[in-house]
């Protein structure tokens, strides 16, 4: 392996998943990956920057997901007119939107053939690079209309159909190409980021203190997790400890974010699966939720919640019975819904065979979190690396082998049961102490990870300090880059109805995936 060790060797890192970081030539960027690949690793997210104003030209990372911790591979283009690196995605077929991603921000490209734009849409110049040091942030550009290059399938009887990027409902935009012969898909080709929002230019302009509010918004549906990671970042380089009454309110908070999600996708499923019945039940449910956010937390969904050493408020005095209260009803509500789901002939003839993503495609594809569970996958980080407070609560991961729509639904009425189980026992632990540790401003140049499990899967935050208190950095990466190509797989065979119930099935972010 061609590497040689920085002087930042250790990144800085919440909880029991140590992380460390080499620095690898172009040679050693391929090979490590290679080792890696073959070892069983997951290519965990992959972002550039551009240190120019430190001297050190052009950076890409990888961060990988190995058994027992988290390695951070760095390859520096220093002094060349165009930066390049290897591609990954023969190795990790995950790699390729987020090294097409890095291109439209960076200009850095690879050696990949695809090279089609991913996030630009006609929104700046070919040649303007926002997260380069030298653009304005706050130059606006006419936005044009340019043409996408969507891989075409010939035969006969073969015709294409396009869906969105607008669709039929409050749902944020992505365009789906498919390829037929009659209903029968035979491809499906995604093209996403229309709902880029300049996130991490954004946080260029944020402080340390402030950067856990835009964190929260990187996917509404994922406010906890993402503001926990950011948080969980910043905490590792500051080297503070948060108290284990704060640490308890912030799972809570987590396994809330679980319960909103699972709830409101299974009443979705029946939905779109022509029973409405689910559909309004589990509506009333996930409301009876939100409803008691807003009470005991102070919001129904929870953007604010999560701040640097702790948490923004205490539960108040009603709150314990309160909640314990709701958990008892939403648990004899989800168990008589699932009889009803698991004995309704017409929703388990939509739900079985449906979007069937076998364990090896799977596993070849990168698939994590909920949907690689669903196929035979076990990967928790509750349960594979658990941080405070989840080291002492044994969660007990949630699997399928079926892969198909009916195994994601199984999996949230699991995590649905066990979440409840979870809650009751952070109620129970922890109920005093402060709530908010000083978490005191970092020196430039410090890296620091946090990975937090979220509803979808892992989410994670890459934070790199500047100056005076400032950001230099801040990557942030929703599961939802490693899943969004599996739905391209899944649909093939099945017919074009069918796709609004896959989709939903995996329910993965259009926000989060864009940045």
């Amino acid at each position: 392996m061609a590497a040689e060790k920085t002087d930042e060797q250790q990144v800085k890192m919440f909880g029991n998943l140590a992380c460390s970081r080499i620095r690898v030539d172009r040679e050693g960027w391929i090979s490590t990956a290679e080792q890696l690949s073959e070892s069983g690793a997951r290519l965990l997210t992959l972002w550039g920057t551009d240190d120019r104003d430190q001297a050190g030209g052009f950076r890409i990372d990888a961060a990988y997901l190995l058994s027992d911790s988290v390695l951070v591979v760095e390859h520096r283009m220093v002094d060349e007119g165009e930066p390049w690196y290897p591609s990954l995605a023969g190795l990790f077929p995950v790699a390729l939107r987020m090294q097409r991603a890095a291109y439209d921000l960076l200009g850095i490209s690879t050696n990949e053939s695809d090279d089609r734009g991913w996030l630009r849409h006609g929104g700046w110049p070919q040649m303007v690079f926002p997260l380069r040091r030298d653009v304005d942030g706050s130059q606006q550009y006419p936005v044009v209309s340019q043409p996408y290059s969507f891989v075409s399938v010939e035969g006969d009887g073969v015709h294409e159909i396009s869906v969105g990027p607008v669709h039929a409902g409050t749902i944020e935009p992505g365009n789906f190409r498919f390829s037929v012969v009659g209903e029968k898909v035979l491809r499906l080709e995604e093209r996403l980021g229309y709902t880029h929002k300049g996130v991490a230019k954004l946080f260029e302009s944020l402080t340390q203190h402030t950067g856990h509010r835009l964190a929260a918004r990187v996917s509404g549906d994922s406010a906890i997790a993402f503001s926990w990671a950011y948080c969980a970042a910043l905490e590792a380089i500051t080297t503070t400890t948060c108290s284990a009454r704060a640490l308890a309110l912030r799972a809570l908070a987590l396994e809330h974010e679980r319960l909103a999600n699972h709830l409101g996708d299974l009443g979705s499923l029946g939905n779109d699966a022509g029973f409405a019945f689910g559909f309004t039940h589990f509506s009333k449910l996930k409301e009876d939720l939100l409803r008691a956010n807003s009470v005991v937390f102070g919001a129904r969904y929870l953007m604010a919640f999560v701040v640097p050493g702790g948490v923004a408020a205490d539960l108040n005095t009603e709150a314990r019975s309160l909640l314990l209260e709701l958990y008892d009803a939403l648990e004899t509500s989800v168990i008589n819904l699932r009889t009803i789901y698991d004995n309704h002939a017409g929703l388990q003839d939509r739900f079985r065979e449906a979007g069937r993503l076998d364990r090896s495609t799977a596993k070849r594809l990168g698939a994590i979190g909920l949907a690689g569970r669903a196929s035979g996958l076990a990967c928790d980080l509750r349960v594979d690396h658990p941080w405070a407070p989840y080291t002492s609560l044994a969660v007990t991961m949630m699997t399928q082998k079926g892969g198909d729509v009916a195994a994601r639904v199984q999996i949230r009425f699991d995590e649905v049961v066990e979440s409840l189980r979870l809650c009751r026992a952070l109620l129970t632990e922890n109920d005093s102490g402060v709530i908010q540790a000083t978490v005191p401003t970092a020196q430039s140049n410090q890296l620091g990870m946090g990975i937090i499990e979220g509803w979808r899967g892992p989410v994670a935050v890459v934070l790199e300090t500047g100056r005076d208190g400032g950001i230099h950095r801040c990557h942030t990466h929703d599961p939802s880059w490693q899943n969004w190509p599996l739905i391209e797989h899944a649909i093939i065979g099945d017919i074009v109805p069918d796709f609004p119930l896959i989709n939903k099935s995996f329910n993965l972010s259009y926000s989060g995936q864009d940045g």
